[in-house]
């Protein structure tokens, strides 16, 4: 099909003092297709989810009262969209949590802090019935995956914690607030269970298959799921992927006919988990490497593989946990504002290669949080003592969330393609409703330091060769260095509840004007 285009010219300016360029010098052309491209995907207003490490959840979500700093944040994200974000609860401690029905909080054990691991993950979990009935203080509207043990093979475990689950989401109080139960998780990243301990060292493929058959039959029947019914499995949950018939893939499970079996027929989504990197050796990082337009692509298109096979099959493919450095973030690189715009490029990417959606991990006092829900007492770069505590709080890739979130809109019928661009540090989106541009997203990747030994800030301009006025909003960043200080259309969400601060500032301009974007800045740019 042809498409009529709008034409961009983005004009590189070096060494200016001031964000806003005002002698270009290099032109780049820049195409914006004026209706979607045949394949363009729908993009879902949950696109941006959260993973939530479940050994704190109550720290999350509140006990007896709703956690409100936390709520404030999902909803703010809900207001643009008009859905909040989904939540799963799970990840590694899922596999250390046993049930008992008589306890009203979780009884958490921990190995000791260390400077590479400030908060470390419980080694051992023990819940009750009270635990998950909290699943009632999220926003109205949201939808849920819950994960069970199937790390310890104790299928009493599972089965308990299934009940248990099932009951919280049939209590009034859930039913009410139209909080759903879409998927049950079994287990977490079974791949890697025979490094962990979980298993013995010849763990494989049809082990797994095996294994997660005999689970599902007893969760799935514990918890009641038919073809039918709202609620169905989730499968894989790999920490990576050999991305073939062999070893642990989606396509090694399909094969060995993990879905032909009875609880696979209630099998709906596929899960993998991917980061950009590792601080599980407690290596440095380099910012600038995190925030690298090739590096995003890459890292994502390694799944295409999986996602076509996945697709052939009638499944969805999400990212069930994500985020920038495995092992809870690198310091000083997942906590910056530069990381925002990793985090903003990163989710808005992912649906051009068919995954449908991003579930940043979270875990109380984790480097590469968006949120951090509860007061926090050491540091979480190196767990020294802090002077005073930090109360809750965002941290600088919270609020790139909200710019997404905005340019997805709450039409429920928005789709997106990415824009070519022909600089290596430039991404573009462009966004549509009822087959008309209605947004762009613009996000120039690179870093602007606090160490730039002569200050300058380069930019870029952005030269549209059509007439008409647009509204821009500015992700301001001053340092991609900086922990804090991240502002969006001059307001600012590092308030002591999550909500927005300051006035709405944006620029009214005509495009065949140009508009200029410096180094770590996003835009987004609202077609009158």
């Amino acid at each position: 099909m042809y498409h009529s285009r709008l034409f961009v010219v983005i004009l590189l300016s070096w060494s200016i003092p001031s964000s806003h360029a005002q002698t270009p010098s290099v032109n780049v052309n820049v195409s914006v297709p004026t209706s979607p491209p045949d394949g363009a995907p729908s993009i879902r207003p949950n696109l941006l989810s959260f993973s939530i490490e479940q050994d704190r959840w109550l720290d999350w979500i509140g006990q007896g009262t709703p956690n409100q700093f936390f709520y404030n944040t999902l909803d703010n994200l809900a207001k643009l969209t008009g859905t909040p974000p989904h939540i799963r609860i799970g990840a590694n401690t899922v596999d250390k949590t046993n049930y008992n029905e008589i306890l009203p909080n979780a009884q958490l054990i921990f190995p000791a802090p260390t400077a590479s691991v400030p908060y470390p993950e419980a080694d051992n979990v023990t819940v009750g019935q009270a635990f998950y009935d909290t699943v009632r203080f999220l926003p109205e509207g949201t939808h849920v995956t819950w994960a069970v043990n199937f790390g310890t093979l104790n299928l009493t475990a599972a089965y308990l914690e299934t009940l248990a689950i099932i009951r919280a989401f049939n209590t009034p109080a859930v039913k009410a607030r139209r909080i759903r139960l879409d998927l049950l998780e079994i287990g977490n990243e079974p791949d890697l269970y025979k490094r962990n301990g979980h298993r013995p060292s010849d763990y494989d493929s049809p082990l797994y298959v095996q294994e997660w058959t005999t689970f599902a039959t007893n969760v799935s029947k514990a918890a009641g799921l038919t073809a039918q019914g709202h609620t169905k499995l989730l499968a894989a949950s790999f920490a990576g992927s050999s991305h073939t018939t062999t070893g642990f893939s989606p396509q090694a499970i399909f094969a060995l006919g993990i879905l032909d079996s009875e609880p696979g027929r209630l099998v709906s989504t596929i899960s993998e988990h991917r980061y950009s990197g590792s601080f599980c050796q407690g290596s440095a990082q380099i910012l600038q490497d995190l925030m690298n337009k090739a590096s995003i692509r890459g890292n994502l298109t390694s799944y295409q593989p999986d996602i076509v096979a996945t697709k052939a099959k009638g499944l969805d493919f999400i990212l069930g946990e994500t985020n920038s450095y495995a092992c809870h973030g690198a310091p000083n690189v997942s906590n910056t504002a530069g990381a925002a715009l990793w985090t903003l490029d990163y989710l808005l990417y992912a649906p051009q290669i068919g995954i449908s959606q991003v579930r940043f991990h979270e875990g109380v006092g984790f480097k590469y949080n968006l949120i951090q829900p509860v007061e926090l007492g050491r540091s979480i770069l190196d767990g020294t003592p802090l002077p005073e505590p930090i109360p809750p709080h965002v941290q600088p890739s919270y609020t790139s969330g909200i710019l997404a979130n905005e340019a997805i809109g709450n039409s429920g019928d928005v789709k997106a393609v990415e824009l070519a661009v022909a600089v290596d540090f430039v991404s573009g989106y462009a966004f549509y409703e009822g087959g008309v541009t209605k947004r762009i997203v613009l996000i120039n990747l690179k870093a602007f330091l606090s160490d730039r030994q002569d200050g300058s800030r380069e930019s870029v301009r952005l030269q549209f060769d059509i007439s008409g006025k647009a509204k821009v909003k500015r992700l301001k960043i001053r340092y991609a260095d900086d922990a804090s200080g991240v502002v969006y259309a001059g307001q600012s969400y590092e308030t002591p509840d999550a909500r927005p601060s300051g006035d709405i500032t944006e620029d009214t301009v005509n495009l065949q004007d140009g508009i200029d974007i410096a180094e770590t800045e996003a835009l987004l740019i609202t077609l009158c």
